[in-house]
């Protein structure tokens, strides 16, 4: 074993190469606290070669930086059970290949792993340093620092992926996040993926030439697929484009009738129910002269009042008292306002889950509980939103509701009750930031996969692998 003399002294931060993956600079944190070593790797396809194990991957070595995107392979070690930063397990492919740093090199076992919402691209372990290295985690870059003139000179010649999806995003505001989000995550991707604002669009209703064009005459016949995200003052509109898409044979991520069907939140949740689905006790009439019975159906006050065209918490009012309940319906009902009236879940204790679900799998859950002041409707206020893990019947309820609703991809809100959970509502565009942020998890990119699929699209690997694909 060698003595501490013998060993070379990194900084927490040091540059690092990876010669026989064309990887001659990437930047990683230098953590002994760390048992393994893990690399950024995205679209990562096992294969077999000479009926050995290998993956395909594509790795962003700069930070905060997703043009340069290189594609590498190595042959699969082992494939293990890794828990991430968030204490969730996840199955990692395992590789082995040479390491640089500074002046030395060895080969060490890394895993393969989506670091986008890291802060370095490269985590490096203890296992790796073995008894090569000692750690000063008050210093960085020890071993020698890169300007960015030289990350650039090194970078300059990589190709940029160009053999992707023609993909169009439909929505309203280009600079939303979620938005820029989906864009960043096609791109990185290598497909080209572009936003067409859904007002600026027109149709050619032709049996034998239907068309779809955006602002300028610009026709998008020669799409492979769309991502509606239809705001709720464009409803009918934008489903009436993306049912224009599909009648001339461009799949949609969530098809018009499904968008339409999470709309109408009464709609909704009478075919949640046909599906034998749980929802809190709800009840709708017409006449303001049914109110008293209406309050009666649900138990009572407190109860919630819901108008069935608000989003994101507006329109719902939390009626203590019978009597506000009583006043709050009426009042709506003189503005000729269609709304539902729905039964108060006290244990909830102002919290809900939003489960994000994507071609039939939860990807991600988060906790949001509503700021002081506020209740559970009020999610937008100043709530605050942690990760959590639903259990087999949260997630089993949300697949569910999304399936009941023919959604590839939605936002599932779930109530915590004395007697299960029960679910909300069905969100057919929801919002990404709050859902990367709490879990950190890059649902932009797993929305992207599933166009992927739907499309039946897979990226060609840097060199013919020598036997078929495999299913691992």
């Amino acid at each position: 074993m060698k003595d501490n003399a013998s060993r070379v002294i990194a900084g927490s931060e040091e540059w690092c190469a990876f010669p026989d993956l064309g990887i001659h600079a990437v930047k990683a944190r230098v953590d002994s606290g760390a048992r393994t070593s893990s690399l950024h790797a995205l679209n990562i396809r096992p294969f077999t070669r000479d009926n050995a194990r290998w993956v395909s991957f594509e790795v962003h070595p700069l930070q905060n930086e997703r043009a340069t995107v290189l594609r590498c392979e190595a042959e699969v070690l082992d494939r293990r059970t890794i828990k991430n930063s968030g204490g969730f397990s996840e199955k990692r492919y395992v590789i082995k290949t040479c390491f640089g740093i500074g002046d030395k090199q060895w080969d060490i076992e890394l895993t393969l792993a989506n670091r986008d919402s890291m802060g370095y691209r490269m985590l490096l372990g203890r296992e790796a340093m073995g008894n090569r290295l000692l750690v000063d985690p008050a210093a960085s870059f020890l071993l020698g620092d890169r300007s960015d003139e030289e990350i650039s000179e090194i970078y300059s010649k990589v190709k940029k992926n160009n053999d992707g999806l023609r993909i169009g995003l439909l929505a309203s505001n280009p600079k939303l996040y979620s938005n820029q989000r989906i864009l960043e995550a096609g791109r990185e991707r290598g497909h080209d993926i572009r936003f067409f604002d859904i007002r600026q669009c027109y149709m050619k209703l032709d049996a034998e030439a239907p068309e779809v064009h955006t602002r300028g005459g610009i026709m998008l016949n020669n799409l492979d697929a769309v991502i509606p995200r239809i705001k709720p003052s464009v409803t009918f509109y934008g489903c009436a484009l993306t049912r224009h898409f599909e009648s001339i044979g461009i799949p949609a991520l969530n098809v018009s009738q499904a968008v339409s069907r999470s709309r109408d939140k009464l709609y909704s949740l009478q075919l949640l129910l046909k599906e034998g689905l749980e929802i809190p006790i709800s009840g709708f009439a017409s006449s303001p002269m049914d109110t008293d019975e209406l309050i009666e159906m649900v138990g009572g006050a407190p109860l919630i009042v819901k108008l069935l065209e608000g989003t994101q918490g507006r329109g719902v009012v939390l009626a203590e008292t019978s009597k506000a309940a009583e006043s709050v319906i009426n009042a709506f009902k003189s503005l000729n306002a269609n709304l539902l009236v729905q039964q108060f879940i006290a244990e909830a204790e102002g919290k809900d889950l939003r489960l994000f679900v994507v071609d039939g799998k939860v990807v991600a859950c988060m906790q949001r509980e509503a700021a002081p002041g506020e209740f559970r409707a009020n999610m937008h206020r100043g709530a605050t939103a942690t990760s959590v893990k639903p259990t087999p019947g949260e997630r089993k309820l949300a697949l569910r509701a999304a399936k009941a609703m023919g959604l590839h991809v939605a936002g599932v809100d779930l109530i915590r009750s004395k007697n299960g959970p029960l679910l909300l509502e069905i969100n057919s565009s929801p919002g990404l930031q709050g859902i990367e942020d709490a879990t950190g998890k890059d649902i932009a990119g797993t929305m992207i996969s599933a166009v992927e699929r739907m499309c039946g699209w897979k990226r060609e690997l840097s060199a013919p692998p020598a036997a078929e694909e495999s299913s691992a």
